[in-house]
């Protein structure tokens, strides 16, 4: 199951201030909260006494809370790889180590005594030694491993990598998390992150919504962080309408009775892809009841290299009129989200999105466009998987 998570900076925030941002956080799902020890200021106690306080406003609302350190910060604060106690004291849910210790003193963390979880910089920690420190007998569930963020333009992960290695850190049992970034005006974060704290350079700028499903579609992040603060209750919107299941309710949609008739499980209908749609004007109510309301969309493994096909919801809407709409174009370009038409009354009703240039041969009428992000999104689909289309409003 995803966890959303947000990030925190008490060395730039007052702890009131925080307190109100967590308490938003969670009524939108988010169960995670990360932040920084050694950034704060005072003596051992001071500090230890401040992030009692933010632990338990965090705990409050049913939001853990992961904090991270280093070696440095350990020794300051009078704890060891093998002495956890003071984090115990305060009720601390996970460790981030920013550093490692080595294989050795790692192992003495993810054993300690306290339920205390740990989690690895995938930056600094090898694939290697996970995997030779799960084979010695730590515990894949005591282990959490999460990518870095990048506050400067133009250094954060490449995708590619960010996949090669996401992927070799799931297979060995453990979850795995990578930060997003708010859009929002005058966010914050560590080191005057005022360009955003994201973990693939891709993402950032782009909306968080769209950064947070591309993270999704590898299946190899389990825990999803906003790197910068503090997000808006808009994005947290955006970001819930991802999260949200459809359930594939029998009388609700009468698909999912078809489909189970053939042997379809319930399995079948997760995961669930979200693709926002951009609507043209004059799409009609029942274009777009069809598009946005029915469920499952989803080719069935045969589409071609011109169109991917969603070719149920004729079944349910056979009897309802999709008028034909003229329009000046020979071509439907790439990214055309068009619905198939009376002119073809056998077919109409089917949704279709454009991959390569088609002829406009008035069978179909045009009822939006993906961008190029979204229509990337959609050819990394795999065949048969559930698409739910949103609107982008």
């Amino acid at each position: 199951m995803n966890r959303l998570g947000v990030s925190v900076y008490p060395d730039l925030r007052p702890l009131e201030e925080i307190k109100d941002y967590l308490k938003l956080a969670s009524t939108y799902g988010c169960t995670r909260v990360f932040s920084s020890m050694f950034n704060v200021d005072g003596t051992n106690e001071e500090v230890l006494s401040y992030f009692r306080d933010l632990i338990d406003a965090a705990h409050e609302v049913g939001i853990e809370v992961s904090l991270d350190v280093n070696p440095e910060c350990l020794e300051r604060l009078g704890a060891s790889p093998n002495d956890l106690s003071i984090f115990k004291d305060i009720n601390v849910d996970v460790l981030r180590m920013d550093i490692s210790f080595g294989l050795e003193k790692d192992m003495q963390l993810v054993q300690n005594p306290y339920g205390i979880l740990i989690e690895f910089n995938a930056s600094i920690i090898p694939v290697e030694t996970l995997k030779e420190m799960i084979n010695q007998g730590a515990n894949p569930n005591n282990i959490l491993v999460c990518h870095n963020f990048y506050p400067q333009r133009y250094t954060g992960m490449k995708w590619s990598k960010f996949k090669e290695v996401s992927k070799s850190l799931k297979e060995l049992g453990v979850r795995v998390g990578a930060f997003i970034s708010s859009n929002a005006k005058d966010t914050h974060g560590v080191w005057r992150a005022e360009r955003g704290l994201c973990t693939v350079e891709r993402h950032r700028g782009q909306p968080i919504d769209l950064q947070l499903r591309e993270l999704l579609q590898t299946n190899s992040i389990d825990d999803v962080l906003i790197g910068n603060a503090y997000a808006t209750e808009d994005e947290f919107k955006m970001i819930q309408e991802v999260f949200t299941v459809i359930e594939p309710d029998e009388e609700k949609y009468p698909i999912v009775k078809m489909k189970k008739m053939y042997g379809a499980s319930d399995d079948s209908f997760y995961p669930q892809r979200k693709i926002r749609v951009n609507l043209c004007d004059g799409i009609s109510d029942i274009e777009k009841a069809i598009l946005f309301d029915f469920f499952p969309h989803s080719d069935v493994g045969d589409s071609s290299e011109w169109i991917w096909r969603s070719r149920m919801p004729r079944f349910l809407y056979q009897d309802k009129e999709i008028k034909p709409r003229s329009y000046n174009k020979k071509m439907l370009d790439r990214g055309s989200v068009v619905m198939v038409n009376d002119n073809y009354k056998h077919y109409a009703g089917e949704v279709q999105v454009v991959l390569f240039p088609i002829e406009n041969d008035g069978d179909r009428n045009l009822i939006g466009y993906l961008d190029q992000r979204e229509l990337e999104m959609l050819e990394m689909i795999p065949e048969r998987e559930i698409v739910v289309f949103l609107d982008n409003l």
